[in-house]
């Protein structure tokens, strides 16, 4: 299973981004004879209801998406990765300070925190990275302050600390790889969360702005006209479930593999 989670991920990133110079129709052209056309060999994933080509948008849209989603996790898995091994390496009162802070951000249901920060910005694609790495990085912050204690009690650690060895030194070179396995579980969760929380505030009309375009506000289009053109927001919505299954099933091998 996990080699066809795998394969699958892997085939629809490169798909993604390469496909589109293979598949050059426009996601932008509108063709005001081909309006809600269901799917075909000309239309693969049929138009919309201005009769633009769907596959393309799809492509577009999961471009952003992705782009969206690796990066805001990225970010947020490594304020974690810092913010956790300070407060379990340091302990005292920077471990208090940062107990605080995480507690502080977990009071507040992330989804309406992003709905509150998006709400008072004009959302693009940097603004969202932004908001879904403020709002994404607690979890894996405790986590990791969980696990750092642990290591931070091995006799090698208090060796080390005893020698008076670079405090930088030894979280990067005894802490980190230690703590690696965690990072990318959270790392994986991550992005399908930051992908799921995207597609939920474009379907809500707080994300992406026409002309950009995601997987969320494609899903959103198609709102209207679900009725009679299931496809426009099928196949936003599909590929949206496919990355995210196969993001969850990866971290689910590596936590298996973690305790095995």
């Amino acid at each position: 299973m996990i080699k066809i989670a795998i394969g699958s991920l892997v085939f629809i990133i490169l798909g993604v981004f390469l496909f589109p110079l293979i598949y050059t129709v426009s996601p932008y052209l509108l063709d005001p004879n081909a309006i809600l056309v269901p799917p075909s060999i000309e239309h693969i994933m049929g138009t919309d209801r201005l009769g633009r080509d769907i596959f393309a948008r799809v492509l577009q849209g999961g471009q952003v998406s992705l782009f969206i989603g690796f990066v805001s996790a990225l970010i947020s898995s490594f304020v974690g990765i810092i913010v956790g091994i300070s407060g379990g390496y340091f302990k005292g009162n920077i471990d208090k300070t940062i107990v605080v802070i995480i507690d502080l951000f977990l009071t507040f249901p992330t989804f309406f925190l992003l709905l509150a920060l998006v709400s008072y910005m004009e959302a693009n694609i940097l603004i969202l990275i932004i908001v879904l790495s403020i709002t994404s990085w607690m979890s894996m912050a405790r986590m990791i302050r969980s696990e750092s204690f642990s290591i931070g009690d091995k006799p090698f650690i208090k060796i080390l600390n005893l020698a008076n060895i670079n405090k930088t030194k030894i979280i990067l070179k005894y802490f980190a790889p230690l703590l690696a396995p965690i990072f990318l579980i959270s790392f994986t969760f991550g992005v399908g969360g930051a992908i799921l929380a995207e597609s939920g505030l474009s379907f809500l009309g707080l994300g992406i702005n026409p002309p950009q375009m995601s997987w969320g506000s494609l899903l959103s289009d198609g709102r209207e006209v679900i009725q009679i053109a299931w496809w426009v927001s099928f196949f936003p919505g599909l590929f949206i479930f496919l990355v995210t299954f196969c993001l969850i099933q990866i971290s689910d091998y590596l936590q298996y593999k973690i305790k095995t």
